[in-house]
């Protein structure tokens, strides 16, 4: 299919939304790349804590939307959220880069500018987020809602677009290592790199909304919702959601209750796993008991509701595997790997995951075009089963490595091939997923719902995010970390496998370099070793495919005819 070709079926406003979302998906994804390397090496933190303020960061990101998502439908519309957002991420980003700065020479200052740089980003993403993905459903009309699949998944490839040239040009610039050592002071340049990239991608939207971001009959998309008319609904369809009071003091009570429930089965002494992860959980199952109670609901709309709440639960499995990428998988990469490629050049470890974005560019039109052939083949799997394989084929991409990890031991290195091919097989899993799920989203929607359902959507994502930040913390001692206890006279093994009790001198010493004594705890079970670790991923999402395939029967009776 030509390029050509695919633009006389897609409204051109697709196009700018997708310019517009490749520019803030290069400033959320290059910034992603290097902020653990960062926190690690220049802020002096463990590394177990950076997955935490990793996870709770990223969480919070696809926690926002859920706030965004309601005040674009019932105040400011979807354009003026995405402008306030995309201004607030280019000023977070600043903020990165000034702490970065100073670090050196004032670390308080660049601790509270880190901390307020993520604050802002998150909310600014929470406006941009839901907007511009429930603008991409609103370019099309009813009879026209069966290519969402095709258009998400071109939409989609904005995004990997983005996160390609982020992660390549914000690791360049800022994942600097001269003769085997880390430079700490040269981060701010990705930063910076990143808040210019988001600075474009609000100025291309705010130059291009009015004259494409249109209707087919050329009225504007995404105003001020006191100027909706009747056309702008489906026929039959309530303009208005309809809250009793009695619906919102409950959700404030559940609220109230989840956080607490959380707060003691997340027990620990780090504040993002007790206070951030419980927020998180608490406010997504809070919002979607909300919307559910809306009196206004028919029977079709409630049961169409149902299935994206049921696929976003799955879809947490999914989000807590794959963002391994930003944390582990980059510990991994820069502690475990042989990165070495032609002509003896080393790839900066946080650049491995660029692989992600390379493939689902070169792939995303491929499958778009598959899923379009097997639609005129009545063949086209409903989006659930297309979730499922999803997930099955990341239980395949850790097998994979957990098998190629298994005999390492504590010097070998893994072969930099075996981290592509995990991203290539991540990759076919996340097209058949992410998107998906988008269009999912778009096309089960009642209009007055649309953002806030985004919202809800974006909350399983922060979920599995926070997961993944929980899983990534359980990460155990890499090659590193044993090299450095026998620079210090430790041996750490025998400590490990509790055959020796250390001292408290050999205790306060590991402590001191950032070294766990013992092995990280999971579900009541001690993780040895790398093999064991990334099997805890196969278990989890194998076991949520074959769950999700089991139900597809159900799911497609609920969804009335939308496929």
């Amino acid at each position: 299919m030509s390029e050509v070709a695919v633009k006389s079926k897609h409204p051109k406003g697709l196009w700018v939304l997708f310019g517009t979302e490749m520019w803030e998906r290069f400033n959320f994804y290059g910034m992603r790349a290097i902020l653990t390397l960062f926190l690690v090496n220049s802020l002096m933190m463990k590394e177990s804590e950076a997955s935490l303020i990793y996870g709770g960061f990223l969480g919070l990101c696809y926690l926002t939307p859920m706030l965004g998502g309601f005040i674009a439908d019932r105040f400011f519309g979807n354009r003026n959220c995405i402008l306030l957002g995309g201004l607030m991420m280019a000023i977070g980003q600043l903020l990165l880069f000034t702490s970065a700065s100073v670090f050196g020479s004032n670390m308080s200052l660049a601790n509270t500018l880190m901390w307020s740089a993520l604050g802002i980003i998150i909310f600014g993403n929470g406006f941009f987020k839901p907007n511009i993905s429930s603008m991409v459903g609103s370019l099309y009309p009813k009879q026209e809602k069966t290519k969402l699949d095709t258009a998400f998944t071109i939409f989609y490839m904005g995004i990997n677009l983005g996160a390609f040239l982020g992660q390549t040009i914000c690791p360049y610039l800022g994942d600097e290592v001269v003769n085997g050592v880390q430079n700490i002071h040269a981060f701010k340049w990705g930063f910076l790199a990143a808040s210019i990239a988001m600075l474009i991608g609000t100025a291309v939207f705010y130059v291009l909304k009015n004259k494409y971001v249109v209707t087919p009959e050329g009225k504007p998309l995404g105003g001020l919702p006191s100027k909706n008319d009747v056309s702008d609904y489906e026929e039959g369809e309530a303009q208005k959601a309809v809250f009793s009071t009695q619906a919102l003091v409950g959700a404030v009570i559940a609220f109230v209750i989840l956080f607490f429930a959380f707060r003691y089965i997340l027990d620990g002494d780090n504040f993002i796993k007790t206070l951030i992860y419980p927020i998180i959980y608490a406010s997504g199952l809070t919002l979607a008991g909300l919307i559910i109670s809306d009196s206004s609901l028919t029977k079709v709309e409630r049961d169409r509701i149902f299935v994206i709440y049921i696929v976003a639960f799955f879809i947490i499995f999914f989000w807590a595997a794959f963002e391994q990428a930003g944390s582990s998988l980059t510990f991994i990469a820069a502690n475990q790997t042989d990165r070495t490629f032609m002509f003896g050049w080393q790839m900066p470890a946080s650049m491995v995951q660029v692989f992600n974005g390379i493939f689902v560019f070169a792939f995303a039109l491929p499958f778009s075009i598959l899923w379009d052939k097997l639609r005129e083949k009545g063949k086209e799997p409903i989006s659930p089963v297309k979730q499922a394989i999803g997930l099955a084929l990341i239980a395949l991409s850790y097998f994979i490595i957990a098998y190629n990890v298994k005999d390492l031991g504590n010097s070998g290195l893994l072969a930099i091939k075996w981290l592509i091919l995990l991203y290539l097989i991540q990759t076919f899993a996340e097209l058949c997923l992410s998107p998906i799920g988008l269009s999912l989203v778009g096309k089960l929607s009642p209009k007055r719902f649309s953002s806030l359902l985004f919202g809800v959507f974006f909350l399983s994502n922060a979920a599995g995010y926070a997961l993944s930040g929980t899983l990534g913390s359980i990460m155990p001692a890499t090659g590193e970390k044993f090299a450095k206890a026998k620079e210090l006279g430790v041996d750490l093994q025998p400590i490990l496998d509790k055959t020796v009790v250390a001292t408290p001198e050999q205790l306060q010493l590991l402590e001191t370099h950032q070294i766990s004594a013992t092995n990280p705890i999971f579900a009541g079970f001690e993780i040895h070793n790398l093999f064991e670790f990334f099997m805890v991923f196969v278990i989890l999402t194998g076991i949520a495919a074959v769950v999700l395939f089991a139900l597809t029967p159900l799911l497609k009776k609920m969804m009335h005819g939308v496929r």
